[in-house]
């Protein structure tokens, strides 16, 4: 019914009315038009909950990941929660890139460029409140973007800067990450995108 936007300059994720006749858009009149981030923040992308219920933001510019209810019917959002990416204690430039949600529904995943490293969180509160994992290093640098395989078992991570892509295996009890076979080298790779069986 809905498509949601990110603008990271203006600190929102906007939502526009989906006509699904015609595919055309429209401000969404039937709720909120947007909802506002932290200021400064930059949310970037995003991901549902398994349920539809959660929407999970990660925010580029203030290494944060801000957690909101979401409803189907009106599109209306409500921030719940924001907590940090990065480790207690670190001090370096970063930017976060992307975030995922495991196919059982029970764990987030996000990238810091920087850190490089991916933030793991499970989810645990009834409104989709989240508590920090771990963090796991990508083995190289500024992971752009990264993809769980179909199965939910395999993790792929695109370390922009280094050239590399990185395999890891997920614990599904645990949600955490170990490096697993090969570094694959490729050319600045900036996206991974699995081809989901028919």
């Amino acid at each position: 019914r809905h498509v949601l936007v990110t603008d990271l300059g203006l600190d929102r994720v906007f939502v526009y009315r989906l006509d699904t006749a015609t595919g055309q858009l429209a401000p969404n009149k039937r709720g909120l038009g947007w909802v506002n981030a932290p200021p400064g923040s930059g949310p970037r992308h995003f991901a549902f909950g398994a349920d539809g219920r959660c929407l999970y933001v990660i925010n580029e510019l203030g290494s944060t990941l801000t957690v909101f209810t979401y409803e189907g019917e009106t599109g209306e959002m409500r921030p719940v929660q924001t907590v940090s990416t990065l480790p207690e204690g670190f001090a370096g430039d970063n930017a976060c890139a992307h975030i995922v949600v495991s196919p059982d529904g029970r764990f987030v995943y996000g990238s810091n460029r920087g850190h490089d490293s991916i933030a793991v969180w499970r989810i645990s509160g009834e409104c989709g409140e989240v508590e920090l994992v771990g963090h796991e290093p990508t083995r190289g640098q500024s992971p752009r973007n990264f993809s769980l395989d179909p199965s939910g078992n395999w993790l792929l991570v695109a370390n922009q800067h280094s050239d590399t892509i990185v395999t890891f295996r997920r614990d599904r009890d645990t949600g955490r990450l170990t490096a697993a076979g090969p570094v694959t080298a490729t050319p600045s790779p900036v996206a991974i995108v699995f081809c989901h069986p028919m």
